[in-house]
């Protein structure tokens, strides 16, 4: 998909974020609209289906939260990401957050340039929304069913706990490519818990001893990749 044919919709009650917000999505090329309150942004969503949703929390007429959730119950805007970016910073703030069904939270003050990265990080997941994966893998000798979340190596059924799995399962989808480690980490384990680095080294170091040490190279200073 083109960045000309993603719609962004900006939902904030300060006209200085929306032109500042605004013009930077747009520089990038995207389709971006502006709301002013949650309940203006809820009747827009509703017209224009976007594809991506920032919004503030604090608003007048219907806040952020409230906003977000009426949203989500919307069966037209399922595959809408919804990102709330707010000075809102507490922790009890971005649990509500992601409760009322946000995909992320960006605490302001927030640099364009990373704003920008952080936007094209969570538009990866249209990608991965519209590509639907095989259920059935086979690469080498390996065999991953993501249904019955089952491992057979060389006609031997390997049991995986349910995040080895997900990580096995990801570099194997793309035997040579590079994960990058904070692709790593938004794609198997994304918003559920936080996590550290070291993370990964841990799970990938009990995936060689189950797998086999050489199906895994490590890439110094950027992640891993899955080798036949």
């Amino acid at each position: 998909m083109k960045k000309k044919d993603i719609r962004i919709l900006l939902v904030d009650d300060e006209p200085d974020i929306l032109e500042i917000v605004g013009y930077n999505l747009s520089a990038e090329g995207y389709n971006v609209s502006v709301a002013g309150n949650g309940a203006e942004a809820v009747a827009r969503a509703k017209k224009e289906r976007p594809h991506l949703i920032i919004l503030d929390v604090m608003m007048p007429e219907m806040d952020g939260m409230e906003a977000c959730e009426q949203l989500r119950r919307i069966p037209e805007l399922s595959g809408t990401i919804i990102t709330f970016l707010t000075a809102r910073g507490e922790d009890y703030s971005q649990v509500a957050g992601f409760d009322a069904g946000a995909d992320d939270y960006i605490t302001k003050p927030v640099k364009p340039k990373v704003l920008v990265s952080k936007v094209k990080a969570l538009l990866r997941r249209l990608k991965d929304q519209q590509e639907p994966e095989e259920s059935i893998v086979r690469v080498g000798d390996i065999t991953i069913n993501r249904d019955e979340y089952k491992i057979v190596q060389s006609g031997k059924e390997i049991i995986l706990p349910r995040k080895e799995f997900e990580l096995l399962s990801l570099l194997a989808s793309r035997p040579g490519k590079v994960f990058k480690r904070e692709e790593i980490l938004d794609k198997v384990w994304g918003n559920e818990v936080i996590v550290g680095g070291r993370t990964i080294d841990v799970h990938i170091r009990k995936l060689r001893e189950k797998i086999g040490d050489d199906h895994f190279n490590t890439v110094k200073g950027v992640g891993y990749k899955f080798v036949l």
